[in-house]
């Protein structure tokens, strides 16, 4: 079980790019001051984040040697109850 504090994070993770989402939506909508550089800082961001939490969740596995979801062999060692 995931504790409290992944949870929240993941959380915040998924609001964070659920809005981004949105200001995206809107930018591509309406046409503002600024709307061009915004639309492109909302896609840089949509990418980059997603990579960025990957890499630091990978990155958090490989240093306390623990599995995470972020393992390339996630799941394929994983004995099933009975």
């Amino acid at each position: 079980m995931y504790s409290k504090k992944q949870r929240t994070a993941a959380l915040i993770g998924v609001i964070a790019l659920v809005l981004l989402y949105i200001v995206t939506l809107i930018c591509a909508i309406f046409d503002f001051d600024g709307t061009g550089k915004l639309f492109s800082v909302c896609l840089y961001a949509t990418i980059v984040i997603p990579l960025v939490s990957w890499g630091y969740i990978w990155i958090y596995g490989k240093l306390t040697d623990k599995k995470t979801i972020a393992d390339f062999d996630h799941g394929t060692d994983i004995e099933r109850e009975k």
